[in-house]
């Protein structure tokens, strides 16, 4: 059985992994790893959970060298990854005195400001980089790796042009990787710009189906909770997630399974940056046995022991269902989804039945359970998803145009001013564009 000093690893990277309890390499890390230490560039297509951070981290740490400025870059769709992502590294690069820092938004950017001259590798999100970028506080021209952690769903919010301008920033004579949950014809373009004879890494579904019970119960919207509460009594699990497509519909959920004695935690991207993780670390430690989430907590985020995942919302397409039960199920362990299919949700759940034709999932008659009173306002079933570069609004008879001024109610907002209340869109430090529109609306994850 091949093992990890057999891919090429230095002594220190093998040590390092042997600590974190690590003996034989996945089918990601025997592939790639081999030809990210010859620094070739790299294509890898392989879902979350197959031990990818370890492939290209090893990559990284082999070629930084410390003191001399920042010289590695992965850029990750959403802050909770970029924070994991950090921690792995830290974890690979023990003995090397290596400084590595996550840059993301929602949070104050004194503190990287102040940091970032020290760091030779920055986990960063596209957004607070091109952030770092404007205000000149950060220096690409040293940068020799550069990596797009979960690619596909960075160019699925709309972050290709910033990354782009970030990849365009740095020195053209770099070692450049590319791991992607599905190459798709967008990605493939941009590694045609941005990729020398990249060389192409494919690993199977990390989820096993025999390893994986799936099932469905049709049900109204109404009755979805009353649903949940009595399968959560009935059948015991280590820790399960549930899955909403709205952050309405999150905290609507986590407030009447608390209501109902069950102890949930929700995370979605309305929460400040210290909420979610304070969140997602009171999961990982037990401190509550339900998180209920958007599917920002589907893309990378590694939590281990989750037996059950249920689709309490169905998702829009085949590939976020994939990342939402890949939470479950691996490393050999079994696992359960149960999916609440509304009547409204039927045309999403057929198109995933007939896109994964690899996976069972059975119709389970719904059991006897009681109904119970509910609290809140769940708002629309569906995922409100905007579509990515689209920038005119339309609220009553007002327009929301972009590069011209913006008209509310009797307040005008002018070029380079501030964006209505309640918009995503941003100012740029040093710019004068001014409201840069939805451009990375997905939703309201």
């Amino acid at each position: 059985m091949e093992k990890f000093i057999d891919l090429g690893l230095s002594n220190q990277l093998v040590d390092s992994i042997s600590k974190q309890g690590f003996d034989t390499p996945t089918e990601i890390q025997k592939k790639s790893i081999p030809i990210i230490l010859e620094r070739k560039d790299v294509i890898a297509e392989s879902f979350t959970g197959s031990g990818k951070t370890l492939a290209f981290g090893c990559g990284i740490i082999e070629q930084v060298q410390p003191g001399k400025g920042l010289q590695a870059l992965v850029l990750t769709p959403t802050r909770e990854l970029a924070e994991q992502v950090k921690q792995s590294l830290w974890d690979l690069a023990v003995g090397k005195q290596i400084k590595i820092m996550a840059v993301y938004g929602g949070v104050s950017i004194k503190p990287q400001i102040t940091k970032l001259p020290k760091t030779e590798v920055v986990i960063a999100t596209p957004g607070r980089f091109l952030d770092h970028l404007a205000r000149r506080t950060v220096n690409t021209s040293k940068i020799k790796v550069i990596v797009l952690d979960e690619a596909d769903c960075m160019l699925d919010m709309g972050f290709i042009e910033d990354v782009q301008k970030i990849m365009e920033s740095c020195p053209h004579n770099r070692h450049t990787m590319m791991f992607t949950a599905t190459v798709s014809p967008r990605l493939r373009k941009l590694a045609q710009n941005q990729l020398k004879k990249p060389q192409e890494v494919f690993v199977g579904n990390h989820v096993d189906p025999k390893k994986l019970k799936q099932e469905y119960y049709r049900i109204s919207n109404k009755s979805k909770i009353s649903l949940l509460l009595h399968l959560f009594k009935e059948e015991p699990s280590s820790l399960a997630i549930v899955f909403c497509n709205t952050r309405r519909k999150t905290d609507y959920v986590a407030k009447n399974l608390n209501k109902n004695n069950i102890e949930a935690i929700a995370i979605h991207g309305g929460l400040s940056q210290n909420r979610r993780l304070k969140n997602i670390k009171a999961f990982e430690d037990n401190r509550f046995r339900i998180l209920v989430c958007t599917d920002v907590a589907s893309r990378g985020i590694h939590i281990d022991n989750v037996s059950h995942i249920y689709n309490y919302d169905i998702p829009g397409d085949s590939t976020d269902y994939v990342h939402r039960i890949g939470r479950t199920a691996r490393a050999g362990e079994e696992g359960k989804v149960v999916n609440l299919l509304s009547p409204d949700e039927r045309a999403e759940f057929t198109n995933i039945l007939r896109s994964k034709k690899q996976f069972s999932i059975k119709c389970i008659e719904n059991p006897p359970f009681k109904s119970v009173e509910l609290v809140g306002n769940p708002g629309r079933s569906r995922p409100g998803r905007s579509r990515p570069g689209r920038n005119n609004f339309k609220r009553g008879n007002n327009k929301f145009k972009r590069g011209n001024n913006f008209k509310r109610g009797k307040k005008n907002f002018k070029q380079g001013g501030s964006a209505p209340k309640g918009h995503r869109g941003r100012t740029r430090a040093g710019s004068n564009r001014g409201f840069r529109g939805n451009k990375r609306s997905h939703g309201n994850r």
